[in-house]
Order: C-alpha cells, then sequence, then structure tokens
C-alpha cells in the first residue's frame, strides 16, 4: 500500500524516541533505513516529530476514546495509535480513511495483529468525533489544562505561569508546538545573503532575509535534500538557527584576537566567529567529545575556514590543563549546557527528556564552567556566556551570581529571548561581560 512505509517510518521514529533516542538520531537512522523520496521524509519528519510534540495531548485523546488508559497500553500500540490520531486530528493534508487504513495494516503486519480491530475502532472513534466538532474535555486546574492543551509537562507549565502570567505562559506554550523555520548563514567570507538568494531561487528555493541578521535567510520554501542546494558543498553557507546567529557579534572579535569557543560543537558558533574575524586570528574549538569535534572540523571544512583550532577537553580545567592560557584570550565565548528549554519547537522529545533534578545538575555544570574558564580572560577581555534556555536559574540568576563572585567583571548588557510565535526563533539568554583593565 503507498503511504505505508512513511508510516512505519514516523512509528519506528516515536518507538525509538520512547526508548531513550535522540529525535534527531532515530530520524536518520530511519532514513538510513528506509528508502523515501524527499517528499515522504517530510512527512515522515512532519509526522512523528509533530507527534512526539503532541503526545500528552494525543495521550488524552486515548484515554477519552479507549477503556485502557493510554499509559497503559502496550507502548507498540501507544505510538501506532499516536501515528493514527496525528494524522486525524492535526494533519489537514492526510485523507482521514489513509490514516486509519495504514494503522491498521501496520498493526496486522506486526506484533499487533490481534489487536488491528482495536485500532480501526479507536481510530474510526477519533474521525466521528473530529467530524461532529467534539472538542476534548480539559481539565479545570489552569496548569493541568494548558499542560494537555499544549502538550507540555505540568511541571514546565507552573513555572511559565509564574515568571510569565498566563497571556505569557500560552504565548510560550504556543511557540512551542509550531514548526520552526529553517534558517541559514550566508558565508562572508565567500559570498553575500543576495547572491545565495539568487542562485537558490534558479532551484526553486525561495527565502527571504532575517532581519536583525546580517547573513540570515529565511528558508520560505525549499526541495530536495538541501545539502544539494547550490552553495551548500561550496561552503557558501551553512544552517543555523536565527537566535544562534545573534550570539557570536556579541562576542565583537576582531582580526588577529585570540578567541575561545569553550562549548563549541557542534561548530555553529565557532565558524561564525571565524567568519567575522575574517579568517584572520587564533581561534580555539573546545568540546570533551573528540565525535562532536569530528562534526566543527567537518563543519569548518566545508566552509573554508583555516583560523580554527581544535581541542578536546573539558573547558572547566582548561585553566589546568593549559596554565599558558591564563589571562590569554581576548574574547571567550562560553555556550553553555542547558536544559534546551527555549528549543522545544526544535527539539520535540527534549519536553520529555528535561526534567527539575537535571536542570539542577547543568546549573552546577554551568557554575563550573564560568568559574574555570575566567582565569583565561585577558585585561580588558570580553566574554559572553549564552544559553539556549529561558529558566532564570541557568541564566540571570547564574550571572548575577557569577559576578558576585568575579568583583573584576562588569556586565555590559544581557537579554532573556522568550519564544515566541509571532518572532520566530529559538528561546535564549545572552550576558555580555567585560574585564575591567588592570
Amino acid at each position: 500500500m503507498h503511504g505505508l512505509s512513511t508510516r512505519r517510518a514516523a512509528w519506528d521514529v516515536l518507538q525509538a524516541v520512547a526508548a531513550g533516542a535522540y529525535a534527531d538520531v532515530a530520524l536518520d537512522r530511519v532514513f538510513r533505513h528506509h528508502h523515501l523520496s524527499s517528499t515522504d521524509r517530510g512527512l515522515v519528519m512532519e509526522l512523528s516529530y509533530g507527534a512526539i510534540r503532541q503526545r500528552q495531548w494525543l495521550d488524552a485523546w486515548l484515554d477519552q476514546l479507549g477503556k485502557v488508559p493510554a499509559k497503559k497500553q502496550p507502548p507498540q500500540l501507544r505510538w501506532l495509535l499516536h501515528v493514527g490520531l496525528y494524522q486525524i486530528l492535526k494533519m489537514q493534508r492526510v485523507p482521514p480513511a489513509a490514516a486509519v487504513n495504514t494503522a491498521v495494516e501496520l498493526a496486522k503486519g506486526g506484533k499487533l495483529k490481534r489487536l488491528a480491530p482495536v485500532v480501526n475502532a479507536m481510530l474510526r472513534s477519533a474521525q466521528r468525533a473530529k467530524d461532529a466538532g467534539e472538542a476534548l474535555p480539559l481539565p479545570k486546574d489552569l496548569s493541568e489544562r494548558l499542560a494537555v492543551q499544549y502538550s507540555l509537562p505540568r511541571w514546565l507549565v507552573e513555572l511559565l505561569l509564574q515568571w510569565r502570567g498566563e497571556s505569557g505562559a500560552v504565548d510560550v506554550a504556543q511557540a512551542c508546538n509550531q514548526v520552526p523555520t529553517l534558517d541559514l548563514r550566508v558565508n562572508r567570507l565567500l559570498t553575500t545573503p543576495k547572491k545565495v538568494q539568487e542562485a537558490l531561487a534558479v532551484e526553486g528555493v525561495e527565502t527571504m532575509l532575517i532581519e536583525g541578521c546580517c547573513e540570515g535567510l529565511e528558508v520560505l520554501q525549499g526541495r530536495g535534500d538541501l545539502r544539494d542546494w547550490p552553495g551548500y558543498q561550496s561552503g557558501c553557507w551553512c544552517v543555523q538557527d536565527r537566535a544562534a546567529q545573534w550570539v557570536s557579534p556579541l562576542l565583537n572579535p576582531k582580526p588577529a584576537e585570540r578567541v575561545l569557543d569553550a562549548c563549541a560543537a557542534p561548530g555553529g558558533k565557532a565558524t561564525h566567529l571565524a567568519e567575522l574575524m575574517g579568517d584572520r586570528g587564533e581561534l580555539w574549538a573546545v568540546d570533551r567529545s573528540a565525535g562532536r569535534l569530528q562534526r566543527v572540523y567537518d563543519n569548518a571544512n566545508r566552509l573554508g575556514i583555516q583560523s580554527l583550532h581544535l581541542l578536546e577537553a573539558d573547558a572547566s580545567s582548561l585553566s589546568q590543563i593549559k596554565p599558558e592560557w591564563r589571562g590569554w584570550f581576548d574574547r571567550i565565548l562560553i555556550d553553555a549546557p542547558c536544559s534546551g528549554l527555549g528549543t522545544l519547537a526544535r527539539h520535540p522529545d527534549a519536553r520529555w527528556r528535561i526534567n527539575l533534578e537535571k536542570i539542577d545538575e547543568l546549573i552546577i555544570l554551568q557554575q563550573k564552567l564560568l568559574d574555570g574558564l575566567i582565569p583565561l580572560l585577558a585585561s580588558g577581555g570580553r566574554l559572553v556566556y549564552a544559553t539556549c534556555t529561558i529558566h532564570p536559574a541557568e541564566n540571570k540568576e547564574q550571572v548575577e551570581a557569577f559576578l558576585a563572585r568575579q568583583p573584576e567583571l562588569e556586565l555590559l548588557s544581557e537579554e532573556q529571548r522568550w519564544p515566541s510565535p509571532q518572532l520566530g526563533g529559538d528561546g535564549f539568554y545572552t550576558a555580555v561581560l567585560q574585564r575591567r583593565r588592570l
């Protein structure tokens, strides 16, 4: 049956993520195992990422439609029903009959053969409910209601209400469920945004300039594998969210300076720094993972960057590992490991992976990085601390505590950007710090 392979692929992604895999890794693995056209790959990504984002909302529908609560169902059945339900309730372009029939066929073809009638009955019930205009009954409690409605963990909704109030919390929640934009960063060492726009347009890839991003282009319409688009292989551009593109310029690196990107993988900000420096100077990219550093190398190599040096190390221990680096760097970027709460639209599984205990561990790690790296900053040097989260304890409160421990530093500027359905881009935080001259 046409379309069966795409639904099977999406089902495989959901099962892999439920077993602990990261969504992007699971998707790449599925693409290697299923020979799919670019159109079908797009459908698999939309369906699997969408169903992962909407897990809690879909579970609420299963609780409403079935006799057995979603969390007590056999996992394979639960995720197959999510694939079917998401198509029926969220995807206008998929005929409901196709969603039902493919789910039933998948059940029959695997270990769920005896449960195929259950799949058929529940998905048809969902279709009838949708046709009748029936809405999902929502809890009366505000935080519980928003958690179900926007498919977010309740602890996160409670924090959003505390930080932003009801309307602000809803704004962030809506942004978390949007399909993120595809943003490109043009390599100014080789070309200009206008030239890239024109070359892409010839191949049917429509883009627009991103306001406030000097090298940024938003892809409005594209087709095929982006690695086959004009300029990718020759290093004229790379994929980078607009929020990430705003970070490196805050460091204001100059040619011939010594610059450190302390948590560099996969290399988006490090290569941006090199471009801003005209690829002249001494730029070090540090990461504790050799595999992730390889990605930095590959990205830099494709972009034609020569000034980047790589070091596999724990950045918080650099002052011990490289004592000659003390007071040596003019600029340091700490793009710190964080909870990623600003990127939930882009990383749909992150909302189910992160929890308050993990955030507490990350706060300790961020503190170690700040304290471990500050000895490397030269007199008068600039340090940028950046995260892709919205949690104040990882951001403003972390920097306030750091400044209290380091009176020789001054805060030049800081910004907390919240995810917004109107503005697009991830949520993030940046603080620009400077060491007073001796």
